[in-house]
């Protein structure tokens, strides 16, 4: 069957904010890319194939820079043939998934968090330089710019904050942002004492108008709260 380019994704997301899961109903000829690793089912008559970027070519360049930036190097495209299927992703930490669409504009999102995507989404690296050397986070996001649905997780809930001005966010808890955005890094307190002995390090100030989704929850942090309990292999 001649394969359709749905740019929005019939999409569900359940069982949120603390253990969510996306439903992703396909008709026939409809397709779409994820995460290597995000699916955990899909219908018997489901189509999987896996490249390095699109589903009709591959990218091996591109497939080096989403593992900069935390991603893997495959992606995976579901496709339904004669039949309609349903495909269920999961997320790598315990949190909330967030389906959005984009209508030609692009977001910034966090290594990690890039889940699942229409066809005619791009999905490519961003490089936030000597910016993020010193947050304490990774170096790499993903850019997603086009027309589609784009779908994100988080480690724990995601709120979205509507920014018109300045907008201070800590770094760890930043999941996603709209590329009309600006930001930079700066101290938390009065000053780097301050800062630091606080717990709060730097923060990104947001300039612009636009929407940043956060999670209420920081990877970087939990991991360093349960790292010295782990018994040695």
């Amino acid at each position: 069957m001649e394969e359709v380019v749905s740019k929005k994704l019939n999409t569900e997301i359940i069982l949120g904010p603390g253990a969510a899961a996306a439903k992703i109903e396909l008709q026939p000829g409809e397709y779409f890319t994820a995460e290597a690793g995000a699916m955990i089912a899909m219908s018997s008559d489901i189509k999987m194939t896996t490249t390095t970027h699109k589903k009709q070519s591959g990218g091996v360049v591109k497939a080096l820079k989403r593992m900069l930036s935390g991603e893997s190097f495959f992606l995976n495209h579901y496709s339904a043939d004669i039949k309609p299927g349903t495909v269920w992703l999961g997320t790598t930490l315990s949190g909330d998934m967030k389906a959005h669409e984009l209508h030609g504009e692009g977001i910034i999102v966090q290594g990690g968090a890039y889940v699942a995507s229409s066809p005619d989404i791009e999905v490519d690296f961003n490089w936030q330089g000597f910016k993020k050397v010193f947050s304490g986070e990774g170096l790499f996001w993903l850019n997603l710019n086009g027309e589609g649905t784009v779908i994100f997780n988080s480690f724990g809930a995601i709120y979205p904050i509507d920014i018109d001005g300045e907008h201070i966010v800590d770094t760890g808890h930043i999941v996603a942002f709209e590329e009309s955005l600006d930001f930079t890094l700066t101290k938390a307190g009065k000053s780097w004492v301050s800062s630091f002995l606080g717990g709060e390090g730097l923060v990104c100030k947001f300039n612009g108008k636009g929407r940043v989704w956060v999670q209420s929850h920081n990877p970087s942090s939990f991991g360093k709260l349960l790292g010295p309990t782990l018994l040695p292999r």
